[in-house]
């Protein structure tokens, strides 16, 4: 039994289908790719995962159960964390104070600050980040703010992650980083839809992959099935060749 799964979700905007009776299915502890060019439908897919916009028709199943989605308050109750490609943290705040903002334990109607700093701890701890909870934000390097960003959506306890672009601003090294968190939360049973245009990258990590083209699904498959190729021709429509010379 799926974990999550979407059932003939489909989205209109003015003059456009955006999402065409998409089905969607994540296993616990499964890493899913969504790949597809700008305007495939991508984005407004995870957001309607994550309550920022809701389906005309179709529907969410959580632990085989509809849920109704109506906002990012009631992904986040459901276990379900968008992680944007732009960060959502304040660099003014420490990293304690970015991982409860807006969600402060309160002792006598006050902030309880060493609960914040606690629970901080205890949410870097299940990512392995060795920083101070204490620590300013902007002081970190970008790559310890994605995990910071991760680190608060488990504080949530989120049993699902939707990373938007995770290393698009990402060194090497971070990326090599994110990508052993990420193992270690699959290893945990976290389940992570990843969006990634660095097609080489989502072949790295994923267990299952789908290709959304014009807001149509036109292929699902596992990793052992797919390959560059494979992704490029259900992206563009045709046969594309990635590798051979000109020829005449």
């Amino acid at each position: 039994m799926p974990l999550l799964a979407a059932r003939g979700i489909i989205k209109r905007f003015p003059g456009v289908l955006a999402l065409d009776a998409i089905d969607l299915a994540l296993d616990p502890g499964e890493i899913l790719a969504v790949i597809g060019e700008n305007g495939a439908g991508k984005s407004t897919l995870m957001k309607i995962l994550a309550g920022i916009q809701t389906p005309d028709s179709g529907q969410v199943l959580l632990d085989d159960t509809p849920v109704h989605i109506d906002s990012p308050r009631a992904a986040t109750d459901l276990g379900i964390a968008l992680i944007h490609q732009e960060l959502n943290l304040c660099d003014n705040l420490s990293v304690a104070a970015n991982i409860f903002l807006g969600r402060e334990p309160q002792r006598f109607g006050l902030v309880d600050h060493d609960a914040v700093r606690r629970g901080a701890a205890a949410a870097l701890a299940k990512i392995g980040l060795d920083i101070e909870p204490d620590t300013l934000l902007r002081r970190l390097p970008i790559g310890y703010q994605q995990m910071v960003e991760i680190a608060k959506a488990l504080a949530t306890d989120a049993r699902i992650l939707i990373m938007d672009e995770p290393t698009s601003s990402l060194t090497g090294e971070e990326t090599a980083e994110l990508f052993s968190v990420i193992g270690d939360l699959k290893a945990r049973g976290v389940s992570i839809v990843y969006i990634s245009h660095h097609l080489e990258e989502a072949l790295l990590i994923t267990d299952h992959a789908v290709v959304l083209r014009d807001g149509v699904m036109t292929a699902y498959a596992r990793r052992a099935d797919i390959d560059l190729e494979w992704i490029v021709r259900n992206m563009v429509g045709e046969n594309f060749d990635l590798g051979s010379p000109p020829t005449g």
